[in-house]
Parts: structure tokens; sequence; C-alpha cells
């Protein structure tokens, strides 16, 4: 990674750590997902609230971790707000594949996204990125109820 792209990186993960977009609960969501990173004590409370097409109309994160995982939850939920569960999903294969180096090496719907490629150079990083992915998965598996995930018992 380049010294400029990792001087972006950096900021955009403490923007996004100290300012989280869509941090808070969400009022009367259809599903909620309680994901944990006990490998380093990340939390994540995601609320989902569909559209009447399907569409991922609202979401809302809570809980505490590290700056890594606050900044990759805060990024998502601005990204997949008003995305279909099809194009959900696949962002949330992209975003893996990007972040474990087992795919794909650029993709343009992700945007700053993106950015979070450099924890692949850190594997117990990585789980800490995809705490709120994983909570996302989860949450397009099923229209209403409450589940939980771990990044200890990945796919």
């Amino acid at each position: 990674m380049s010294t400029e792209l990792e001087e972006l990186y950096q900021e955009v993960i403490l923007d996004h750590s100290r300012r989280p977009r869509n941090f808070g609960v969400l009022e009367e969501p259809d599903v909620v997902v309680h994901g944990d990173n006990p490998a380093c004590g990340d939390e994540i409370h995601l609320g989902v609230k569909f559209g009447s097409d399907g569409q991922l109309e609202e979401l809302k994160f809570s809980g505490q971790g590290c700056a890594i995982s606050q900044a990759s939850a805060s990024m998502m939920t601005m990204k997949l707000k008003g995305k279909t569960r099809l194009e959900a999903a696949e962002m949330a294969r992209t975003f893996k594949e990007i972040v474990t180096g087992q795919g794909a090496s650029q993709s343009k719907n992700l945007g700053d996204l993106q950015l979070l490629e450099g924890v692949r150079r850190f594997p117990q990083r990585v789980k800490c990125a995809m705490l709120a992915w994983r909570a996302v998965e989860q949450a397009l598996a099923q229209t209403a109820g409450e589940a939980t995930v771990s990044t200890e018992a990945e796919p």
C-alpha cells in the first residue's frame, strides 16, 4: 500500500470510528443480529428494516469495538442502505474477498470500503472488519426475528 493510500486508509478509519454513521438503535427493526468477535471483544447489534420490495430500507448498529470494527460497520451501513438483498449479498461477498485476499482485488461498487483491503496484512484484524458483514449476511438470510453470529464460527 502506498504512503498516500495508507494515510487515506487511516484517515477514513479514524473518521468513521470517531463519528460512526447510522449508530444507534433502530426503531421497530425487522431483523436484529447480535455479533461478537471473542478474539478481541468486539460486539455489534445490527438492526435492519426491509422495504416492501425487500430492499434494505434502514440499517443501524450499536455496540463497541476497535476502530476497524466500528468503521467497517459505519461504512457498511452507509453503502448497503437502499440496496436489494441480492446487491447486499454480492457486496458482502466482494468485501470478504478483498479483506481476506481470496478473490477480487478491486471493486468500484465498494467505494471507500475498498480502503479496508489493508487489514488483510493483519489476520486478526480481518475478523474485526468482517464482524458487521457477518451480521448483515445473517440478516439477509431471514425476514424477521433475532439471531447471533460470531467470527469464531466462520463458514
